[in-house]
This record gives structure tokens, C-alpha cells and sequence, in this order.
């Protein structure tokens, strides 16, 4: 007997050999058939999707969920489109805390609002207090004085690390803008986080997701680092999972800030890399880690991503490299060497050919084939650089997203001449490469449909098509966040299409994100997010909207699978 069949539904596999179907059954947490092959076999519940659109669920290559799920109970200024919005916001705030609390903030964006926060402004609508407002970006924040105080860089006692930036003004004085690396002067005097509270953000983070139909997303940098929470983060997803909040599957990418000389026999090759020479593929199929997450440069929002020419507007490249490039291009070598996947955090051109060189000469110095190693965010990419992608096998990880929430800026640091560079797809896929959707969370709005939008339009918020050329078909773009996102983690076996054998992980929808004009995709409802087999959103919509016969399972199982990746 099925646990689950699903009667009356348009479904879409992304399965070549069996596209559409009608019907589908699930037993024991996986897809056990399609149409014919279950039919007529009796099911402990029986749900009659009345023609509403079945997809396999959505996969986001690269987020960041436990930021995502602090912004939650953040101060909210992505909508702020004035300096005194954003001052007002902090004022509200701060007649609601006590004298010395912190307010924090996230979601600003210069580019709209004509500037950075200025700290005096700051101090005065803080009254005071430490005031920490983060940039939509992640690689920059604005800070009162309070905080410039604490950290020492007021008395000149602060360390700026290598690759961060304390911007001053034209008399020297600090502005309140740290940028890059420079923030963990404000990161070390709040973290690490308790892990419980932690997976409190992961469970609110992980709630959100399951409405928008994702059943898997890759955290793109967890423990010390630029992104890292503490260096004990693991431990919140396993209590998340633990506390049963946790909806999703989830690949955890290590930060390299994490790795350190490992005493190994001479023979392993393994000289760098984390406790106990854990790596890649170590965990489940609901938690496990996944490849090594390397920062080489910075921003485009931000201006701070490494380019070959200067952004326009400015006489000098403005580049910040994360750290020396001999370094970065060993800390590649040495994580591949160690067995882990490598995600190269990589946004300009310039950053993109050291990566490219640094993967190359791995593979030199240890083939692995089909390793998968990827370029995170590929945001400016040569028509040069195309063809090494390829032959390198490196899997570009673009957010197409980015174009409409913050496009127009990005064409504008980059000119006419470049802006076919910008967050390339169709180019990747002509030379044969995988695209998986993803959306850099909370940078941009992570919704998959709004993603496959974008894929399909690159439309800008001003409504300019930036980069024709890169458009791709809906169905590509749902292929991208199924099929392909399951690709770059090594998982197409598992999950990623409705195919017998796979994971019973799929999406109730109210229209068909390939069958109506593309100016619709991102409105499309998610009525229900099906997991394992069980539905971790969306039970009460589909109980009225359907005829259920039986209980719906509504717990998905998180017992351990034996498996191992590459």
C-alpha cells in the first residue's frame, strides 16, 4: 500500500524520459511511480490535486539562512529609499530598547539611498547607543560611533585585518563605514551567537522557505568568516533538526577561515583542513557539509569585487581582494587536496581568473574527475573566460534575481561594454555547463518563482532587459532550480526530478511556471511543499482546496542515510 498518491495533477517531472504524468505515489519517503505503475494501487491517503501543477521541489545552490532568519527580527531598511527613513527607523527603534541596547539593522542600500549612513547621524537618532546597520550586500556595514568606540577604532587601538577597509573622510576621520573584512571589528564584540538562538532564526528562516516551495538550499558559509554566525554553527542546525523546525534539507559550506594544518600520515596529502579531516559529503541527506566556501573578492553592489578595467565613475579599480592571491590560490589548492569541494567566492573578472587558474592547477596537482568545484556568483565574466569554465568543468553559481533587485546599479558601475558579462546563464549553457538557480539570500529576495523570472526576463527594477543575449526559457529556469541545483551538489541521483527512486520532494502549484507568460512566474502561489513524502507547508490550504482521503502525512523523516559524496 502507497503512503501517498496524488490523483488529477498536471505534473511536470524534469524527467526527459517521462516529462508529464498525471498521477504519482509515494511510499516509505520516496517516488515509487508515475501514472499507470500506481493508478489502480490502494494509498493510506489519496489527495486529488483538481489540475492544480505538480513540480519536484526547488533547490537554492547558495543562501545564507541563518542570516536570513536573524534579519527576520532585525530592523528591516531594504525598502528605505532616504537617508531620513533610514533615521527614522533607528529612532523608532531606539525609543523602544533601554539606554544601552544595540539596535541593529540590515537591508540598506547605498545605491538607492544616494549614501552611506553617516555615524554622526546615527549617534543622534540612536541617542547614542551602539547602532549596527548591515548593507543588503553583506560585505560592508554603517556603525555610530558607540560601536566605533568599543571596537578601538576611535583611540586608534583597532587591528584592521588584511582585506578590510575603515573608510575615513577626506580629513582622516572614520565615517562609520567599515567595509569587507574591517567588520569583524563590530562581529567580535556580538558573536559568536548562542546556538540556541541560532536555531530559533534557522526554524523561523526554514518556515519561510518551505512556503516558497524549496525542499533543499546550500548555506554558503558557515563558522568564523565573513558570514559565519560561530564557530559552533553546526550545532544550531542539528538542534534545529533536532526540534523538528528544521523543513528543509540543508548543505552546510564550510567557511576556509575554519580550516587549519592538519598532522595527517604523509600518504593522505592532506596538510590543511578541518577537525577529525571531515569534508565534504560528511552528514545525511537532510544535513550534511558541503564544499569549502572561499571569499577571493568583494561586492559588486559595494564596488569591492575584483575587476580587470575601474567600475565607472572611478579613475582606480576599487577592488578588494579577500587576501593575498598567492594564498587564496594555495587555500584552493589545499581544500581540493583535502578532499573537499571548493566554492570560490568570486564576483569580478579578475576574481574569476584566479579561481579558474587555481582549479586548474588542483586538477593538475590531483586529478579528481567530476569534482564540481564552483564559481559563486560568476558576476562579471569575459567572453574569454567561457570556454576555461568548460574545460575546467566549474559549475557558475549566478543569482539572476540580482538583476531585477539591484541591476540598474550593477549596469551602472559596469558601462555598456561590460553589461553582457553581468550574471551570465544562456552563454554557460551553450558550452554545455549547469546552471543552478540560487539567490544569495538575504541579499536579494529569495523566492524560487521570482528567481526563474528573472532567468526568463533580466529584467531590471527600471524595467531594462540587461544582457538579451543571457535570457533562457522557463523551462530551463525551472530546471535550474530542480534538476540542475541537485547537480552542483552532487545529489541528481536523489532528488531534483520526479522520478521513481527519488525523493518524494515536490511542490503543489497554482499555475504551471512553464505555460503562462513569464510576467506571471513570480505570482504563482505555493499551495503546498511536500517533503520526504510529508507536507511541511501548506496542509491547511490544500485540505480545502482538495479532496484528501486519509490522513496527510505532515512529518517528513530525518533518519540518517548511509552516503558519501565527492
Amino acid at each position: 500500500m502507497l503512503d501517498l498518491k496524488l490523483l488529477n495533477a498536471r505534473i511536470r517531472t524534469v524527467d526527459d524520459r517521462h516529462p508529464r504524468a498525471r498521477t504519482l505515489g509515494v511510499l516509505s519517503g520516496r517516488i515509487v511511480g508515475l501514472d499507470d505503475a500506481v493508478r489502480h494501487l490502494p494509498a493510506r491517503t489519496t489527495l486529488d490535486c483538481r489540475d492544480a501543477v505538480v513540480v519536484p521541489g526547488f533547490g537554492d545552490a547558495h543562501n545564507h539562512m541563518a542570516w536570513f532568519g536573524q534579519s527576520l527580527d532585525e530592523l528591516d531598511l531594504s525598502e528605505a529609499t532616504t537617508p531620513a527613513r533610514i533615521h527614522d527607523a533607528v529612532a523608532r527603534r531606539a525609543a523602544a530598547l533601554p539606554a544601552d541596547a544595540w539596535i541593529v539593522g540590515s537591508g540598506y542600500d547605498d545605491t538607492v539611498l544616494g549614501a552611506h549612513p553617516h555615524r554622526t547621524d546615527l549617534d543622534r537618532a540612536g541617542g547614542g547607543r551602539p547602532v549596527w546597520l548591515k548593507h543588503r550586500s553583506g560585505h560592508m556595514c554603517a556603525v555610530s560611533s558607540e560601536v566605533l568606540r568599543r571596537a578601538g577604532v576611535l583611540d586608534g587601538t583597532a587591528v584592521v585585518p588584511d582585506g578590510g577597509v575603515v573608510v575615513r573622510d577626506e580629513a582622516g576621520v572614520p565615517t562609520g563605514l567599515l567595509q569587507e573584512r574591517a567588520q569583524s571589528l563590530v562581529t567580535d564584540l556580538v558573536m559568536p551567537y548562542p546556538v540556541g538562538e541560532l536555531a530559533d532564526a534557522l526554524g523561523r528562516a526554514s518556515a519561510v522557505y518551505a512556503s516558497e516551495g524549496l525542499t533543499h538550499v546550500v548555506e554558503a558559509g558557515i563558522g568564523t568568516g565573513l558570514i559565519g554566525r560561530s564557530p559552533v554553527e553546526a550545532a544550531a542546525y542539528q538542534l534545529a533538526r533536532e526540534r523538528g523546525t528544521l523543513r528543509t534539507r540543508v548543505e552546510l559550506m564550510v567557511a576556509s577561515d575554519n580550516l587549519h594544518a592538519l598532522r595527517a600520515h604523509p600518504d593522505d596529502g592532506i596538510t590543511t583542513g578541518i577537525d577529525l579531516g571531515l569534508r565534504s559529503g560528511f552528514g545525511d541527506d537532510w544535513l550534511r557539509l558541503g564544499p569549502m566556501k572561499i571569499w577571493l573578492d568583494g561586492s559588486l553592489i559595494g564596488r569591492t569585487a575584483a575587476v580587470s578595467e575601474p567600475f565607472c565613475g572611478h579613475d582606480h579599480t576599487s577592488s578588494v581582494l579577500q587576501d593575498g592571491p598567492e594564498r587564496m590560490h594555495r587555500l584552493v589548492v589545499d581544500a581540493h587536496r583535502a578532499g573537499w569541494r571548493v566554492a570560490a567566492h568570486a564576483i569580478g573578472d579578475s576574481a574569476v581568473d584566479l579561481a579558474l587558474d587555481a582549479f586548474a592547477e588542483a586538477q593538475r596537482v590531483l586529478p579528481r574527475p567530476d569534482v564540481r568545484h564552483r564559481i559563486e556568483h560568476s558576476g562579471v565574466v569575459r567572453p574569454d573566460q567561457l570556454d576555461r569554465y568548460a574545460e575546467l568543468g566549474v559549475v557558475p553559481v549566478p543569482q539572476a534575481h540580482f538583476l531585477y533587485a539591484v541591476g540598474d546599479t550593477m549596469a551602472e558601475a559596469l558601462g555598456p561594454a561590460r553589461l553582457p558579462w553581468l550574471y551570465r546563464h544562456r552563454s554557460f549553457l551553450d558550452r554545455g555547463l549547469r546552471v543552478p538557480g540560487s539567490s544569495d539570500r538575504p541579499v536579494a529576495p529569495g523566492a524560487p518563482l521570482l528567481g526563474m523570472q528573472s532567468m526568463v526576463e533580466r529584467l531590471s527594477r527600471a524595467g531594462v532587459v540587461l544582457g538579451p543575449d543571457e535570457r533562457v526559457t522557463a523551462e530551463q529556469a525551472l530546471r535550474a532550480y530542480t534538476l540542475d541545483a541537485a547537480w552542483a551538489s552532487h545529489d541528481e541521483d536523489r532528488r531534483g526530478s520526479l522520478t521513481p527512486g527519488k525523493y518524494a520532494d515536490f511542490v503543489i502549484l497554482s499555475d504551471d511556471p512553464v505555460g503562462i507568460d513569464s510576467s506571471r512566474i513570480g505570482a504563482i502561489d505555493v499551495l503546498a511543499t511536500f517533503v520526504a513524502g510529508a507536507c511541511v507547508h501548506g496542509a491547511d490550504t490544500i485540505a480545502d482546496l482538495t479532496a484528501v482521503n486519509g490522513p496527510l502525512p505532515t512529518t517528513a523523516s530525518s533518519r540518517p542515510h548511509a552516503r558519501s559524496t565527492t
